[in-house]
């Protein structure tokens, strides 16, 4: 504490870091100070000058309080703290004229900008601006920019903040981006004209302080005024990122971030952002059940009476997907053992070990890859699998971590060291760590389902164990499925995984499997929200709730148990997950003790209470598995298609329009090679 400074701003004494700058200072104070170009998250660039303050005893102009710092200050003549003003008539006048500058040549298309209700210039040109302008010159104009079918351009609308520029180069690690020219000529542009390559590209709409950047499949379908705003967790992959669900009448209009230091600061991925219009298209809404061969349509009393029918008696196998609510998952599996049968979740075929939360979560926290200084990854390619978690292994990177890959060599937007692709490089890895001296910084080993979805995959998960035990570093198993480590969490697992289970088994429930193949045989009774993968295979089909329907609990890749809440309601005759499996319980003469998603809550934490301790990561004691023979070969990436994941990505034809632009870049050389 000794090393704090104290400074008075606009009367309120306040004592800071003297790193801060002076934006920040008054910030601690509680006083807003105007800003477009200045992020929290990204460099200093001083470019708008909106955040002008004046310092007393300093300069006889104000100064951009987003680049000065508080050691930058002078104290009084007797040694009395430095004073800033952030209301005095000079810091006035200078807003008006940079607002004015700033109003000169922007198109004032407020009334057809989406950006409209919500936009940073409106606001502060209503606070700081002045009621007249001054100029009758033509106003200048520029060419809009095709950066993709996700991020719509306006360039006449640019302030020339650069947050889109110092965004992609900085978090999303791309360079297509950048500003060109000097003075009345500079405008922010992509290079040679190409569209952004990036997973993370859609948080420049976030970003963009006016108008100039939109989003593209949202365009001119809603005011920010009409859309019912609903705090959720997204399932695209298992960061757990926090979103707003905003929705419009019945139908979801658009998803955005919200701010959470813990798990995705306030980014999230395309994916996530844009998968909104495959929650209505190709939607179950109605049961149906086979007969003769042909899928019809049914009542809810036919279809749960002919899944008891085909279930009573038989040797049942619950499959748990990939988008499954944990109380789902718990539900699920109460329902199916007491039938005699078995309930998995390890749908791809990983060999995370039940029981162990060390080993199929591990021990690290999503926030501890800021402070590492060294981070291993195994089988994964982070910025497909999870690109808000690669974001952050980036600012890591930029603040000197070392990072190695174990794995196929792929673009991750940052350097790393590579020992090599097959379990041969990462058996010599684990004795080089155990030999060489720790670690003196703190480290993670981060390990990818690619690594352990194979016959040896839990000797694999054993050596990665070994070598988190030798360099004292923390361990974080990186799930992409969403439900996953909420289903092992409450035992959804079979005895010998997915390939034992299915021996001898009549009846399938299959509870949003979509990720896997289903061979001819047993009768298979699908639960689920789309007609994909899982829909073809069924005879009875029960139709379910998409995430964005129904309250659920969602635990992290980390571990960390999130609340997801309802925004709208499922089409047609489609019910909640929980509530389906409880009907059907009721028709097995089995009937669950709940009546409510409080009452099912209520028994889950009762049975696992760490699942009630919301928004905390748990700590998982350490129990190292045994270590085993591992195979020969190459490890493999899971994501083969980073927009095509999942059925509600499948239904999407934003996220189809994306594939095919991804495939076309990948196979199309550029003019210039």
């Amino acid at each position: 504490m000794a090393n704090l400074r104290k400074l008075i701003i606009d009367g309120i004494e306040v004592e800071v870091d003297p790193a801060l700058t002076l934006i920040q200072a008054a910030e601690v104070a509680g006083i807003e100070v105007p800003r477009f170009c200045y992020h929290e998250r990204l460099s200093v660039a001083g470019n708008c000058r909106m955040c002008l303050v004046e310092v007393v005893g300093g300069p006889p102009k104000p100064a951009a309080s987003c680049a000065m710092q508080v050691k930058d200050l002078r104290p009084g003549p007797n040694g009395e703290p430095a004073v800033v003003k952030t209301n005095t008539p000079m810091v006035k006048r200078a807003r008006e004229g940079v607002m004015e500058f700033l109003l000169l040549n922007h198109p004032l298309d407020c009334p057809i900008c989406d950006q409209g209700g919500e936009c940073d210039l409106q606001d502060q040109a209503m606070a700081y601006g002045v009621d007249f302008s001054r100029s009758r010159e033509a106003k200048r104009a520029s060419t809009d920019l095709n950066l993709g079918p996700l991020v719509a351009t306006a360039m006449t609308r640019c302030i020339s903040c650069t947050r889109c520029v110092r965004f992609t180069s900085e978090v999303a690690g791309i360079t297509q981006m950048g500003q060109t020219g000097r003075g009345e000529d500079a405008e922010v542009t992509s290079y040679l004209g190409l569209t952004l390559d990036s997973n993370l590209q859609g948080n420049i709409i976030d970003l963009c302080p006016v108008g100039a950047l939109t989003s593209k499949p949202y365009a001119f379908t809603a005011r920010p005024w009409e859309l019912t705003k609903v705090e959720s967790i997204d399932v695209m992959d298992g960061l757990g990122a926090n979103i707003r669900v905003d929705v419009k009448g019945r139908e979801v209009m658009r998803i955005v971030p919200r701010n959470h230091d813990g798990v995705n600061e306030e980014w999230i991925s395309d994916k996530s952002r844009f998968i909104w219009d495959g929650l209505r298209r190709q939607r179950l809404d109605t049961p149906y059940v086979r007969e003769a061969g042909k899928l019809r349509k049914a009542s809810w009393a036919e279809a749960l009476a002919a899944a008891a029918k085909a279930m009573k008696g038989k040797k049942v196998l619950g499959l748990v997907g990939d988008l499954v609510q944990t109380e789902a998952a718990f539900a699920l599996k109460a329902l199916v053992e007491g039938l005699g049968g078995a309930v998995e979740c390890r749908v791809d075929g990983a060999r995370l070990p039940a029981g162990n939360r060390s080993a199929y979560v591990g021990t690290a926290k999503i926030e501890d890859i800021d402070s590492a200084k060294g981070i291993l990854l195994i089988g994964t390619d982070p910025r497909n699998e999870s690109p808000v978690l690669n974001a952050r292994i980036r600012k890591a990177w930029v603040a000197g971590a070392e990072v190695g890959l174990i794995g196929k060599a792929v673009d991750l937007t940052y350097a790393y060291h590579h020992f090599g692709t097959d379990r041969a490089a990462l058996l010599a890895h684990a004795k080089l760590a155990e030999e060489a001296a720790p670690d003196t910084g703190p480290g993670i080993v981060i390990v990818g389902q690619g690594a352990i979805n194979e016959a040896d995959g839990e000797a694999v998960l054993a050596q990665a164990m070994r070598i988190a035990a030798a360099r004292k570093a923390k361990l974080l198993v990186l799930h992409t499925a969403a439900g996953r480590v909420g289903a092992m969490d409450v035992g959804a697992t079979a005895e010998g995984g997915l390939i034992e289970a299915t021996k001898g088994v009549e009846v399938i429930y299959n509870l949003g499997a979509d990720e896997v193949e289903i061979a001819r045989g047993p009768l298979v009774i699908y639960q689920g929200s789309h007609g994909d993968r899982g829909a073809m295979r069924a005879d009875i089909i029960l139709p379910a709730a998409a995430y964005t329907e129904e309250d659920g609990l969602f635990v992290n890749t980390e571990g960390r148990p999130q609340l997801a809440y309802r925004a709208g309601f499922a089409p047609g005759a489609a019910k909640e997950n929980w509530a389906i499996l409880r009907a059907l319980s009721a028709e097995l003469g089995a009937k669950q003790p709940w009546d409510s998603l409080t009452g099912l809550r209520r028994a889950l934490v009762a049975a696992h209470p760490h699942l009630g301790e919301i928004d905390a990561v748990a700590e998982n004691g350490w129990q190292a598995l045994p270590l085993r023979d591992l195979g020969k070969a190459d490890f493999r990436l899971v994501v083969k298609d980073f927009y095509l994941t999942n059925p509600i990505a499948r239904a999407s034809t934003v996220m189809a329009e994306c594939s095919a632009l991804a495939a076309s870049r990948g196979s199309q050389p550029m003019a210039a090679e």
